[in-house]
């Protein structure tokens, strides 16, 4: 049962792992982003092929310059965990909105090699496989209307985004939405 209870743990720090690089890159936030890589950890992204400070700076750059918003989804994931390395490969969507409204999608998988080091794991290796890019027609945003919207923040790129409000509070007013028939 340790063993087991174990593994299950590593599993989630390295599940944990991943969501800080995907919120890091979507968020444009260095040091939460840096957080999910060790600091010699290799990276091949496309063009890019480096180190995690390189890339951060091209992939911000990158995100900046030709989306408006980005959202990493993560979606399969395994996992296969042998003493202080792991080799995960982990399925994922990406949207990017672009200017102008149109959306970018793209999918496919990051291999990664992790790496327990002083307790923590983090990516030592990664390969970005990319499975498909697309673009799609956007649409307006539902509900961009609301007068008070903005209440509780907009969603943003940098620490102002409402996901990094403690305590996260509500401060539009209660309503009930009447549907037309």
């Amino acid at each position: 049962m340790n063993g087991r209870l174990a593994t299950l743990l590593s599993r989630q720090e390295i599940y944990d792992c991943l969501l800080r690089f995907a919120r890091g890159v979507d968020r444009l936030d260095r040091e939460l982003f840096l957080s999910a890589f060790h600091p010699d950890a290799e990276i091949a992204a496309g063009p890019f092929v480096g180190d995690p400070e390189a890339l951060a700076d091209w992939a911000f750059a990158l995100h900046r310059r030709e989306q408006e918003a980005t959202l990493h989804y993560l979606l399969n994931h395994a996992c296969e965990i042998e003493g202080e390395q792991a080799h995960a490969e982990t399925y994922y969507l990406f949207v990017g909105r672009l200017p102008g409204g149109d959306n970018w999608l793209a999918g496919g998988r990051y291999l990664d090699r992790f790496e327990r080091r002083q307790g923590a794991w983090r990516i030592a290796t990664r390969v970005n496989l990319v499975e498909f890019s697309s673009r799609v027609a956007g649409l307006p945003l539902p509900f961009a209307d609301l007068p008070d919207l903005a209440e509780n923040g907009l969603p943003a790129r940098d620490r102002s985004d409402p996901s990094y409000a403690r305590p996260l509070r509500n401060r539009r007013r209660r309503q009930i939405p009447e549907w037309e028939s």
